[in-house]
């Protein structure tokens, strides 16, 4: 049976004689429930400005989502974490927030025990897994920043694996016969960002001066491990959307001088620039040494003219103030979720990307959204051009590096792997020496509603307990079937259906059906939903694949 649910604040079913459910006055407008109880969401219209046209129930199995226009990347979209389905009951019992960050409920392979804030969150085995069941009975998440800590952890026995091991210690790693060090492709950029809303930086000249005033090969060669690479754009090279016509600025701190020169003389302001860069204390691949870096860049900048104030910030609370475009300049980066330049390039500069730079350009966003219709990668190509010309002119953000990183195991553990997006799959490994198995990471997740997180350690945390109707193999990129069985499109890629696999269950033990996906996107796309509320409320990744909200605020 398709659930037939309150929807607290969302939704009264009233039935009368023909079973024709009545809306109350609070559900949301563009919501729509048939006499069988299968909701419908659906815009106006496409002029709203975003992909979703409409969310269907066809029936308890199959949802089909319409688009405006076409998309060849879809299905790489819905296999994504961000997108993983919820159980529309509890989405109403926690209001939106709540539970849902803290305490969430999927159909995954494992489900949570407890989460000891700053310690440890601890998931133990599915049991009614509709898939092959996870090999170990548990799985611990720990944390810890510091690169050698993690190693000591290793090597006394106390994990079976840990996240990016320094560059020092991959070394130390490689020699150890009880250690196994796997390494993870490069496909990251870590990012020098500008807000051009905030002075001095809404100064093109400002921006083009930073871009031609760091020295991106010594900050790769001193603080990068083996693997890592100078980023000449945005896009890493072994993924569509690099192209290698456009090429970088050059290192020329003479013509950085020459601008900033250029800049204050137009915008009456004196030099040297005083500013203030932030960023947060969190090992990334992209960012293995965040500290040395940001000290780096200052003794860089200020040699042509820019001082800055270095400024650490707790890592969710600096991920919200680059969102809603707070920071002057700061130092992020970004890792692939799937192998396509709209997971790059349509997420950080395209119509529907945050205000961490500003104010959008059209010489960006306008071969952006040409380029992301195609199917046909010929055609698509010379849009990348295009944009990635734009990019590097109007400079919202200096590439600096692609960096190398990997895992380190035990050397006994089975099915060791590591993924190139980050989102390795603790279901199929064995540690040998424990019914156990313990990851350490860089960090503790900021929470675990992924659909309002941008954050690695988060987005991991999340796949282990969380599914998407689609998934990516195991340690590579390509999608295949979960919790969608299969899946089919309309000829032009504006129609997209998907039947569920029988049998799944959450870990309550309530039955998947089409309504929980359709709730499960409809609150991260319509921003009037009551329901639409998450930790910050930014989910950031939905308006980023997806164009726009449904009813955006004005502001």
């Amino acid at each position: 049976m398709v659930k037939r649910f309150g929807l607290g604040m969302l939704l009264i079913l009233v039935f009368v004689a023909l079973s024709v459910p009545v809306l109350a006055q609070d559900a949301p407008a563009n919501m729509t429930v048939s006499d069988g109880g299968l909701i419908t969401y659906a815009a106006e219209s496409c002029d709203y400005g975003g992909e979703i046209l409409s969310i269907e129930a066809v029936d308890e199995t199959t949802v089909k989502f319409t688009l405006c226009y076409a998309d060849p990347a879809f299905p790489s979209k819905v296999a994504f974490a961000a997108f993983g389905i919820r159980s529309s009951d509890q989405l109403e019992a926690t209001g939106g927030g709540g539970d849902l960050l803290s305490a969430p409920m999927g159909t995954g392979p494992y489900m949570l025990d407890h989460w000891d804030l700053g310690n440890e969150i601890v998931l133990t085995r599915n049991d009614s897994y509709w898939g092959d069941a996870a090999i170990e009975s548990t799985l611990i998440f720990r944390w810890n920043s510091e690169s050698a800590q993690r190693l000591t952890e290793l090597q006394a026995g106390n994990v079976s694996a840990i996240d990016n091991p320094g560059a020092l210690d991959i070394p130390v790693v490689q020699g150890d016969p009880n250690l196994q060090f796997l390494p993870r492709e490069g496909t990251n950029v870590f990012y020098v960002g500008m807000n051009n809303t905030i002075a001095p930086f809404d100064n093109v000249k400002v921006r083009q001066a930073v871009a031609y005033g760091v020295d991106k090969q010594r900050i790769v060669d001193q603080f990068y491990p083996p693997g890592s690479s100078v980023a000449d754009q945005f896009m890493p090279t072994s993924i569509f959307g690099y192209t290698p016509e456009v090429e970088p600025f050059p290192y020329d701190p003479e013509m950085a001088r020459q601008l900033l020169e250029e800049a204050a003389a137009e915008g009456g302001f004196s030099l040297p620039i005083e500013t203030t860069i932030s960023y947060r204390d969190v090992v990334r691949g992209y960012l293995p040494s965040p500290g040395v870096v940001a000290a780096d860049l200052q003794q860089q900048l200020a040699a042509i003219g820019i001082n800055l104030t270095i400024e650490v910030q707790e890592s969710g609370t600096f991920l919200d103030n680059a969102s809603a475009g707070r920071l002057p300049i700061f130092l992020l980066g970004w890792g692939a979720d799937y192998p396509d330049a709209t997971n790059f390039l349509d997420f950080h500069f395209g119509v529907g990307a945050n205000d961490s730079f500003g104010t959008k350009h059209p010489e960006i966003t306008e071969p952006l959204q040409a380029g992301a219709r195609l199917a046909d990668f010929a055609e698509r190509y010379p849009y990348y051009i295009e944009a990635n010309t734009a990019i590097r002119d109007l400079v919202p953000m200096l590439p600096v590096a692609h960096g190398g990183s990997g895992i380190a195991y035990k050397a006994g553990v089975a099915g060791a792997h590591t993924s190139p997006l980050g989102n390795e799959n603790f279901s199929i490994m064995d540690d040998p020496t424990s019914d156990t198995f313990v990851w350490m990471q860089n960090a503790e997740p900021i929470s675990m509603y992924c659909s309002d997180e941008t954050d690695g350690e988060s987005l991991r945390a999340c796949e282990q307990v969380i599914e998407s109707l689609l998934a990516y193999e195991v340690g590579g990129t390509a999608v295949v079937p979960s919790l969608a069985e299969t899946y089919e499109a309309s000829e032009d890629l504006t129609e997209w259906t998907f039947h569920l696999r029988p049998g799944v269950t959450f870990h309550d033990g309530s039955a998947l059906d089409s309504n929980d996906v359709v709730m499960t996107f409809a609150v991260q796309w319509d921003a009037a939903n009551p329901l639409h509320v998450g930790r910050s409320g930014a989910f950031d990744y939905f308006s980023g694949f997806f164009a726009a909200f449904l009813n955006a605020p004005e502001s």
